[in-house]
């Protein structure tokens, strides 16, 4: 069963069980967002987003058109994406002229970041509060800054890797991949 804050906003038919929208939060018909979700008080999910299932949306989180998080994202308090990477109020776009940003699984993206269209963040990366993604993030890597660079590798459990890319917290050991860093 999912739940709606009686002053949330859910117009999507589209939710998973056991989803949560809580107070002045929108959910747009057309959504799909997957199970196990929580959509935090004042965030705004478009209509052609889609939420992977065990998405957390922290409060204030605006994710519109061309958005897709996988499963196990985590969006901190007032994550913003963009979807024009030329916007002006004279041009209406299409759908089909927006550019879409992927979040893949288990990626978290701190308080306050900005994801510019046109980008993918990889598996369990981690962007730091306040961060600006402007390109492709690699699975596993450490964002910080404006705009964002990498400044380290994390694990799975969130804690920066070793020089020798072994978690210092729960032993895990990684490797170099073609798209970041994997499991060795």
């Amino acid at each position: 069963m999912t739940f709606v804050h009686p002053r949330g906003l859910c117009e999507s038919s589209d939710v998973g069980e056991g989803t949560r929208v809580w107070a002045f939060a929108h959910v747009l018909e057309g959504a799909k967002i997957g199970r196990d979700c929580n959509i935090c008080d004042g965030a705004f999910v478009e209509s052609q987003v889609v939420l992977g299932d065990n998405v957390t949306v922290k409060n204030n989180v605006l994710v519109f058109n061309g958005v897709t998080c996988e499963d196990n994202v985590f969006l901190g308090p007032n994550v913003v994406f963009t979807n024009d990477m030329r916007p002006r109020a004279h041009r209406k776009l299409g759908s089909d002229q927006l550019l879409s940003t992927r979040v893949c699984e288990g990626a978290t993206l701190g308080a306050g970041v900005v994801v510019v269209c046109g980008t993918t963040i990889g598996r369990n990366a981690f962007v730091g509060a306040g961060a600006v993604v402007t390109r492709d993030v690699p699975a596993h890597a450490f964002i910080v800054g404006n705009p964002g660079v990498q400044k380290g590798w994390v694990c799975r459990c969130a804690a920066r890797l070793d020089d020798d890319l072994t978690c210092p917290e729960c032993g895990t050991k990684h490797r170099q991949s073609s798209d970041g860093l994997d499991y060795a």
